[in-house]
């Protein structure tokens, strides 16, 4: 039994939306609301309940903004986004569930018709890479929309989508006067789920093609570019500031210094005292893994599509090379680590940071403040203060 959910995997996904709530994601009783629907339901239980909701906020979206409150409706439609981004994560996976695309395509419709009616309207772009395309958005710091203003560049993880950093990041550091660029690359949102293109190790080609599109975007200070990763981004922003000299500043939570070492512990704690894997141990390890719910959606569910890979085998080979060893000590900018107390990705963040050679900072998040767990995820404007204020100084934007 969860917090709000009764299904444990459920609750996980479910009740991200609450660290949306300072932000216009969500409200604590509409989320309990779904999880009421849901009950004791299944996966599709979870889908359907979280895209009535979203289908109810787009409903009333039209309604209002039919009656010429653009401000509600612009509130419901992103909203409504948020809600769709959420009903279709306990369904991931190859092949791709006609489901989570038609949740996914809403999804994007609502944000995009919500970030349509601001003032000035914003529009979604495509960054071209390597034969396919980076969804990505412009969002404007508030009060400042044609001012030449720092920029914020958001780096997803491994299972959130754009939306979701919009109402985790962006709605806050664009009210601190950050102008912010978000973007979903390889592995992540539509290109994974659309594009099919899968996750890379070697984020620098990313991240030098995202910072090369920002420098032809108006109003942005070339020389105040940072970058800010969450969630498996705590180590994809890193490896990308790692081959790219033309950043300011560094922002990883959590620091993560290798997710392959997840992958590999998980490995030993399923066969304990086993010297050598064989292909053979593997196979058995996979089919223990497809009995347990959590760990298959992790693993099998995620971890397989996301990677392009269709064995345990071909998993663990494909998350080798997911690490900093050797890329630490080429940040050059000043750097911000978070490190949250219960948050197992940010095990390594204290030794992550001893390696670093530039400018750093390590922030800790305890329970005590109600934000010890994955990406502080229930108290997201502690985390926004604290690293915007470290932004502030670090960019003398104060």
């Amino acid at each position: 039994m969860g917090f709000l959910f009764q299904d444990d995997l459920h609750d996980g996904l479910g009740t991200w939306l609450l660290g949306y709530i300072p932000y216009g994601g969500a409200d604590f009783g509409e989320v309990a609301a779904v999880a009421q629907a849901v009950g004791n339901g299944d996966d599709s239980a979870f889908y359907e309940a979280f895209v009535a909701a979203g289908d109810g906020m787009v409903r009333e979206a039209e309604d209002t903004l039919a009656r010429g409150h653009r401000s509600s409706a612009r509130e419901l439609f992103l909203r409504a986004s948020a809600f769709y981004g959420k009903s279709y994560h306990p369904i991931f996976g190859k092949p791709v569930d006609p489901r989570l695309l038609a949740a996914f395509a809403k999804q994007i419709a609502a944000f995009d018709q919500g970030l349509g009616l601001s003032d000035p309207p914003i529009r979604p772009l495509r960054i071209p890479f390597e034969g396919a395309s980076m969804a990505a958005y412009l969002i404007p710091a508030v009060g400042h929309a044609h001012d030449v203003r720092p920029l914020l560049i958001l780096n997803n993880g491994y299972d959130a989508t754009i939306t979701d950093m919009y109402f985790a990041s962006a709605v806050a550091a664009s009210r601190r006067g950050y102008h912010v660029l978000m973007f979903d690359g390889p592995g992540q949102g539509d290109m994974l789920f659309v594009q099919g293109v899968p996750i890379r190790h070697d984020w620098e080609t990313v991240i030098s093609t995202v910072v090369d599109f920002a420098l032809t975007l108006p109003f942005v200070a070339p020389d105040k570019i940072a970058l800010s990763g969450w969630s498996l981004g705590g180590f994809l922003a890193p490896r990308g500031a790692s081959g790219e000299p033309r950043l300011a500043a560094l922002i990883a939570d959590p620091g993560t210094w290798s997710p392959a070492e997840g992958a590999r512990l998980l490995l030993a704690k399923m066969a304990p005292g086993v010297d050598k894997v064989t292909p053979a141990l593997l196979q058995h390890i996979q089919e223990l893994i497809e009995q347990n719910r959590p760990l298959r959606w992790r693993v099998i569910q995620r971890g397989f599509w996301v990677h392009g890979v269709d064995s345990l085998e071909a998993y663990a080979r494909a998350i080798e090379p997911f690490t900093m060893e050797g890329r630490a000590e080429r940040i050059r900018c000043p750097t911000l680590l978070t490190c949250a107390e219960d948050d197992v990705l940010a095990a390594r963040a204290p030794e992550f940071f001893a390696r670093l050679q530039c400018p750093k900072k390590l922030l800790r998040f305890t329970a005590r403040e109600g934000a010890s767990n994955h990406t502080e995820a229930y108290n997201r404007s502690l985390i926004n203060r604290r690293v915007f204020d470290w932004l502030d100084d670090t960019l003398g934007t104060r």
